[in-house]
């Protein structure tokens, strides 16, 4: 089998087959009389886990996996992919704590709560003051100030603080969470925040199928 047999099925370029072996993801080939690489079905499969597995690990996890495999280290590869189940349910978790956090949200917050200072609400978050800070350059937070000129975070901004924080941890950018609190603040409803949220699940679920398909390629390959 030459290299453009395996590039054809997947629409890749020789030269892509050939640095997939060069890095690793493929075993080494063997070589005619005349240097021409040829593959087998082995490397086929090889070639087919490896894109199975990108959607859903990620190029650099796919490629490590693979190169541990080949490398005749499966508890390596076993290990690379459950730090990426690991850290799907870790998602799954700050998913449900954001949906937590929504139902609060569609409540009216109570005025009878103290209004910490940027040091207060950063300890409650366990972040640091600065980050409160680059959450209101952004836009995304709207403390008022006491007679001093500090910052104190009404319960409105605390709200706000929390689900910025929880939004963070499932990797919204603060550009993303600024318009979605915004236009929660002003349109009056969820609505936005609750479309990113269905977003996100489908996200998570769109990476759980493909871990799934590409897991099942790599038992082929392992097989």
């Amino acid at each position: 089998m030459r290299p453009k047999d395996l590039a054809r099925e997947h629409g890749l370029s020789t030269q892509a087959v050939r640095n997939y072996e060069e890095d690793g993801i493929l075993p080494p080939a063997e070589r005619g009389p005349q240097g021409y690489r040829t593959y087998t079905e082995h490397h086929a499969q090889a070639l087919r886990a490896f894109l199975a597995l990108r959607p859903g690990f990620g190029h650099a996890r796919a490629a490590a996996i693979l190169r541990a495999v080949n490398e005749r280290s499966e508890d390596t590869a076993f290990q690379l992919i459950d730090e990426a189940h690991a850290e799907l349910l870790r998602d799954r978790g700050t998913l449900t704590e954001v949906e937590h956090a929504l139902r609060n949200l569609t409540q009216e917050p109570d005025a009878r709560q103290t209004v910490p200072s940027i040091g207060a609400l950063a300890h409650q978050l366990s972040v640091h003051p600065a980050t409160l800070r680059k959450w209101e350059a952004a836009g995304i937070l709207q403390p008022e100030r006491d007679r001093a000129g500090n910052r104190r975070y009404p319960p409105a901004a605390v709200r706000d603080a929390r689900l910025a924080h929880q939004l963070r941890r499932g990797g919204y950018p603060l550009a993303r969470i600024a318009a979605v609190l915004e236009q929660v603040r002003h349109a009056g409803g969820v609505a936005p925040l609750e479309e990113a949220l269905r977003t996100w699940r489908s996200r998570l679920t769109a990476r759980a199928h493909a871990m799934l398909d590409g897991a099942a390629q790599l038992s082929r390959y392992l097989t």
